[in-house]
């Protein structure tokens, strides 16, 4: 019998809620359709991975880490370059040395620019939580499969983005949750189809899938994308699409959630 699993990425109250900090135009309909797959193919799924994104207050994604020249924060969605902190338009409160050998790593790599985003899925707060559907879905999986989910931390760690749910955007050598996750990818390989879904499509979902793709291509070709379960961050689906693109060169599958295993 094929073994299946499902991987759910960033499925939190902040993404997938209306009323979430950073929500996702759509999100609330994926989680939806998702809980409505894991409910109608209970026991074709032998086992479901959850990422969380947690952040601290002062994080370097997030506005009370910057300040301008009057000591006033970006607003969400204010990109900062590192151009723009030599100038002096933005200075770093938090070890501005190293928050600036981020940004210009993350620009030479060729990776997002470095957005600001509204604090969110701050840790042990209801925006990191997981959303409501999902978890009924989950939990009710766990009831009749007798087995336990398996949580997959991310995001912590406040001097890099952690998009991707095997590595941080630039890992550090001294902190070994931003380094690559190869037990992450082992567990995985273990299944011989891995079903994909969460939120944003256009950022968590997309960079998993690449760095899948970069790190690890016979376990990205086992993974089949559920297509109607994820949303784009709005006006930046352009940012994903070089990714999912690439999956489709490489074979991946797409479905959508009414797909029967």
């Amino acid at each position: 019998m094929p073994k299946n699993a499902l991987l759910i990425i960033d499925a939190q109250y902040d993404f997938c809620n209306p009323k979430g900090s950073l929500y996702v135009q759509g999100a609330d309909k994926d989680m939806e359709r998702l809980a409505k797959f894991i409910v109608n193919n209970i026991y074709q799924i032998q086992q479901i991975f959850l990422s969380i994104d947690n952040h601290v207050w002062n994080d370097i994604a997030h506005p009370t880490f910057w300040e301008d020249a009057q000591k006033k924060n970006p607003a969400p969605f204010t990109p900062i370059k590192a151009e723009e902190v030599k100038n002096g338009k933005w200075k770093a409160r938090f070890q501005p040395e190293k928050s600036l050998a981020y940004l210009e790593k993350l620009e030479a790599e060729g990776k997002f620019t470095h957005f600001i985003w509204p604090p969110h899925c701050l840790i042990g707060s209801l925006g990191a939580s997981i959303d409501e559907k999902i978890m009924q879905a989950v939990l009710a999986w766990c009831r009749a499969t007798g087995k336990n989910y398996e949580a997959i931390p991310k995001g912590e760690y406040p001097y890099s983005e952690h998009f991707g749910i095997f590595v941080a955007q630039i890992p550090d050598e001294n902190v070994p949750e931003t380094q690559l996750n190869q037990a992450l990818f082992d567990k995985l390989a273990q299944y011989d189809t891995i079903f994909v879904a969460g939120e944003a499509k256009s950022h968590c979902v997309a960079t998993s899938l690449w760095q899948a793709m970069e790190f690890a291509p016979e376990l990205a070709r086992k993974m089949v994308i559920l297509e109607d379960c994820m949303s784009d961050v709005t006006g930046l689906g352009h940012l994903g699409e070089p990714i999912y693109k690439k999956a489709k060169e490489m074979g991946l599958a797409f479905v959508r959630s009414n797909f029967m295993i």
